[in-house]
């Protein structure tokens, strides 16, 4: 509301009544009477009526203000925190499937908008289930960190990656084109490959299949999400050695 800086609004002069109370009360209470005279003008008040009641009955609306503007940034920030906890998957500090298809569906509009496709990748992991049976969930939980962390730390900050469900996990490889996204996929696989989990005192290879979709205008997450689980499926089929069951 401070006008002071205003090109052609002139500052009014304080009332002696602001006079006596910038020598007797308090530096804060200086400041605000400093604000009151700033204000004069926007609220309408003549000097002549900026008594000491109406001085007061200000400051007290200011006070009152600026406490309501608290209120609503500490209610934002809260709300901002309950969204995160909301978005992000239960066990991985990365995005839930929730959040992940709601990314999916703003990367396709931004496909539709600006003609720009993109690639979904959508990653199985092998062998989990006998992980689990024979070192037990908490070792699965940490081959599942193993994952998202490899992920997170070989993808751009534009990509987006997120668990689906289970040990199946989702990356939006933005602006990838098929011959892209097909490349970035197989280097992706090939990392998890690369770096070995210790288990126990075991030294596991991870390995995954995977499928990629590019998706364009018109697709629709749900549909992009079945075109590439379905292409997973057909690699995983054509690995050799690898249980197909889930």
């Amino acid at each position: 509301m401070k006008v002071s800086s205003t090109p052609g609004v002139a500052r009014t002069a304080p009332t002696s009544s602001a006079r006596r109370t910038s020598k007797t009360g308090s530096a804060s209470d200086a400041s605000a009477v400093r604000k009151i005279e700033d204000t004069v003008e926007v609220l309408g008040i003549p000097p002549e009526e900026m008594t000491e009641r109406v001085q007061s009955a200000i400051m007290s609306l200011m006070r009152e203000v600026d406490s309501l503007r608290q209120e609503l940034d500490n209610t934002n920030r809260r709300l901002r925190q309950m969204e995160d906890v909301a978005d992000t998957d239960a066990l991985l500090p990365i995005p839930n499937r929730r959040a992940f298809v709601r990314e999916l569906n703003r990367m396709i509009s931004f496909a539709e908008r600006y003609g720009t496709p993109s690639t979904l990748m959508f990653i199985d992991l092998n062998d989990m289930k006998n992980i689990n049976d024979k070192y037990g969930h908490d070792a699965g939980d940490k081959a599942l960190f193993h994952i998202a962390r490899l992920l997170a730390d070989n993808v751009r900050t534009t990509d987006v990656i997120g668990r689906l469900g289970g040990d199946e996990f989702g990356v939006i490889l933005a602006q990838a084109d098929e011959k892209i996204g097909a490349e970035k996929a197989a280097s992706l696989a090939k990392i998890i490959s690369d770096n070995t989990l210790e288990l126990e005192g075991d030294i596991l290879n991870m390995s995954l299949a995977f499928g990629t979709y590019t998706f364009r205008s018109g697709d629709k997450p749900d549909d992009a999400l079945d075109k590439a689980d379905k292409a997973m499926y057909a690699n995983k089929r054509d690995m050799k050695g690898v249980d197909n069951t889930r």
